[in-house]
């Protein structure tokens, strides 16, 4: 087999795919080059600046604008925005001769074949032999792009079908075609999983692939349940988002945000494309839909969709939803149901799904309608799109944001206990369900021996889930590797002399009951093991301090609680950072307060490219407690070097702390000195445990030795009070601070100059840690303090800037 590289990547076409596909390549390190077309007339602009076609910023126009368009978007299609430099723009006419330095082409243009084509004309003349050309289209066949080329090309061609923003969502469909040599398609599966951070699904050249085929088909179902039951888009979208373990965007806002009109080609294509799929009268649109699409009330592109916002008399936003039988927007109702009043305690998604599909009322009718056609229709679907379910589960949740694939759902459900119910409903599934229930097998997935399994419909048996053997999965251990747990955290022996903390709170919370866990993880790690990794793999890493509980002792004025929790926190936090074996923290999501403390303190970080992290206590009204606000001071002064401004940097981590910012990657994160060139960053989140056990081992092989506890902070005293003091009573001057928030501000600078003292000078960690102590313990009997904990409660969100 060759021993391939990508280094270098061309994409054509610079749209809204192009652009940004663009932007997720330079995330991970690749030069890349973008193209388009060259416009075919002036500009106003262009016309009053004097310039002509031939002009380079003229030739260029499309693609710069597209890029800067991409760019600047939110959320950002960039790890950070330095990386924008990787990428060079130009048009086909001048550029494409430069492809033939290339490694790997991606075609990006409209989904139009004839323009394919043509492009592939121009890229035969240029390309040299061996190197990658794909194509992003998202469900022209394969095949009909290969007329007219040559053997090398249709060698290395194939389908590389990413999803939109391609940044967020996780999923790459590669598709070959019967001419594919089978080493590229090996390859591109393991660039797109190690490199890219991509689920990768190998797909076959049937319409829309697998995620739409499937994804579309739930969505008009849903439509379709909707108004089987007489319900409005209100009711449909508290529904179908996180309470399902789907976008909180749910159906019809997901439906705004990237276009009905999108909608509505794919679901058009897939109705005239499938004469044979015994469903396909789900993908025709309803006249509702025709209609909208009529008005052009497309969704966000447009101003309105489903819904619609507006001004209201106040002068403030307000949310409209249309009403589908009257096409009138009203204000946006809150519906309750029942069944969604049962589920508020269960966290956990597959038990709450038995209760979801159990619902005595209409919503319970709705779930069993939409979900039991939905596992119809997937059993149905093998082998013609996939010849393994667990590609249909992986490509779902990859490409359109589920927690549970329909198999995966199925499970929790229960398959034997269901069919019944599905026959009834009218929904019965396909024979390979019924061969494989009776011959004894009631789930469609199972581990042994830590591994993960599937059933296989073709050969009647279980098969290892393939291409996760670089992975560890928690889930996977739980039967067998666990060692200890309590109720908030779980320490799994992850092999090889390494342990793993794993939180299991809501948000994962950092209360006593996760404190304990990580003190009990190193106690072992120390008396057994070789090292720790600190992480999980849930939705976040960590929201951060328990806050109900810090408001509870607050109101009741139990400060030595107050204390005696900070105290206990404060050790454990110094525990990670001074304990006889290496311990790697691997932060992920939203790792926030307590949980950007914990990671401050790891020998190592093994991050996720996707870590939103930050210290961000300021915002209630609090200061970081844990050894965040010591960390930082103790960076910044083991940062200076001879001759700098030692006061200029300590601003820098100063102004982190007190505008509660938040990294929006983990590369934002090296910025504000949180993560470090030491530590890793792991692309694809699934590899993240794997690399952090690794560094752990790294670490021990080394000969791993207890750091010194540091004694010789440098911190500026009264001098530096001086000038912090100044720029506070200036922002609060400028009314741009309250009278709460100078207090808040005066107490990190407080700490971070180390007190009341006449001169800078050097002084211990735990010096530090006691003003941050003392900090703390004041603002908590604040009254604006327990407001802010109170509304950040009642809102049911973690804070984030």
């Amino acid at each position: 087999m060759k021993n391939r590289s990508i280094r270098k990547v061309v994409i054509l076409g610079s749209g809204v795919m192009g652009s940004r596909i663009a932007c997720h390549f330079a995330n991970i390190g690749t030069e890349v080059l973008l193209l388009d077309i060259v416009p075919g007339e002036l500009s106003d602009k262009e016309k009053s600046a004097g310039l002509t076609l031939e002009d380079g910023a003229v030739r260029n126009r499309i693609v710069n604008h597209h890029l800067a368009e991409a760019i600047k978007s939110n959320p950002s299609p960039l790890y950070h925005k330095d990386f924008a430099d990787r990428i060079t723009t130009g048009n086909f006419e001048d550029n494409m001769k430069d492809i033939a330095g290339y490694d790997w082409v991606l075609e990006a243009v409209i989904e139009n074949l004839k323009i394919k084509i043509q492009v592939f004309d121009q890229v035969e003349k240029y390309r040299n032999e061996g190197t990658l050309i794909t194509t992003n289209t998202s469900g022209i066949p394969i095949n009909l792009m290969l007329e007219g080329r040559s053997d090398d090309f249709r060698k290395h061609f194939c389908g590389t079908h990413f999803f939109n923003p391609p940044r967020y969502l996780k999923l790459l469909e590669i598709i070959p075609s019967p001419e594919t040599d089978p080493e590229i398609i090996d390859f591109l599966m393991h660039y797109g999983d190690l490199y890219l951070g991509k689920t990768t699904v190998l797909c076959k050249d049937t319409p829309a692939f697998i995620a739409n085929r499937i994804g579309i088909y739930a969505i008009m179902k849903v439509v379709d349940s909707m108004q089987k039951f007489d319900m409005d888009v209100d009711e449909v979208d508290k529904l179908t988002g996180p309470v399902i373990g789907r976008p909180k965007s749910a159906t019809f806002r997901t439906s705004d945000v990237v276009g009905l009109d999108t909608l509505i080609k794919v679901a058009d294509g897939l109705y005239q494309g499938l004469p044979n799929d015994e469903a396909k009268d789900i993908f025709q649109l309803p006249p509702v839909i025709r209609e909208m699409e009529k008005k052009k009330w497309l969704g966000d592109k447009t101003g309105q969709g489903f819904y619609k916002k507006i001004k209201g008399k106040d002068g403030k936003s307000e949310i409209l939803t249309l009403d589908l039988k009257s096409l009138e927007y009203a204000p946006k109702s809150r519906p309750k149901f029942a069944t969604l009043e049962q589920t508020k305690p269960i966290d956990d998604l597959r038990e709450r799904f038995k209760v979801l599909l159990a619902g005595k009322d209409k919503a319970g009718e709705f779930y069993r309608d939409s979900f039991y056609a939905l596992f119809q229709y997937v059993t149905k679907r093998i082998p013609e799109v996939a010849d393994e379910l667990f590609k249909i589960d992986d490509a779902v949740c990859a490409g359109f944001g589920w927690e549970m694939g329909p198999f995966q759902t199925w499970d929790a459900v229960g398959l034997k206990k269901s069919l019944p119910k599905m026959e009834e409903a009218g929904y019965p599934p396909a024979k390979w369900v019924y061969e494989m229930v009776e011959a004894g097998h009631e789930s469609f997935y199972r581990v042994e021996n830590n591994v993960r399994q599937f059933y296989d419909a073709a050969s009647g048996s279980y098969k290892v889930v393939p291409g996760m053997s670089d992975y560890v999965i928690l889930d996977n251990l739980r039967a067998n590797n666990v060692v200890w747990s309590n109720a908030g955290a779980t320490v799994f022996d992850l092999g090889d002399g390494v342990l793993n903390v794993e939180f299991h709170t809501k948000m994962n919370t950092m209360g006593s009951e996760v404190v304990d866990g990580v003190n009990q993880a190193i106690t072992l790690a120390e008396k057994d093991y070789r090292g720790l990794v600190i992480g999980n793999q849930g939705a976040q890493f960590s929201a951060g301090a328990n806050l109900a509980l810090v408001l509870m002792y607050a109101i009741e004025q139990e400060y030595d609680e107050i204390d005696f929790m900070i105290r206990f926190f404060q050790n454990t936090i110094m525990r990670v950072r001074y304990s006889d074996v290496p311990v790697v923290v691997a932060p992920h999501g939203l790792t926030l307060g307590g949980g950007c403390e914990m990671t401050l303190h790891g020998d190592r970080v093994q991050a996720a490219a996707e870590t939103y992290i930050g210290l961000v206590e300021f915002g209630v009204g609090l200061v970081p407690a844990g050894g965040g606000t010591k960390e930082l001071t103790k960076r910044v002064s083991e940062s200076i070097e001879e001759g700098d401004i030692e006061y200029n940097s300590l601003q820098n981590a100063f102004m982190n702390i007190a505008t509660a910012k938040v990294a929006t990657s983990a590369f934002e994160a090296k910025d504000m000195h949180i993560i470090r060139e030491k530590d890793g960053i792991s692309t694809n989140r699934d590899r993240q445990i794997a690399d952090a056990k690794r560094s752990v081992l790294e670490m021990a092989d080394a000969g791993y030795t207890q750091p010194v506890k540091a004694r010789d902070i440098k911190v500026q005293g009264r001098t530096g009070m001086a000038l912090f003091m100044a720029g506070i009573n200036g922002m609060r001057m400028g009314n741009y601070i309250s009278d709460h928030d100078v207090k808040i501000a005066t107490k990190i600078a407080n700490i971070m100059c180390g007190g009341d003292l006449t001169h800078p000078q050097l002084v211990t960690e735990q010096y530090l840690l006691d003003l941050e102590r003392e900090a703390f313990l004041s603002l908590t009997g604040e009254k604006k303090t327990l407001e802010r904990i109170q509304a950040i409660l009642q809102r049911g969100k973690p804070l984030r800037n």
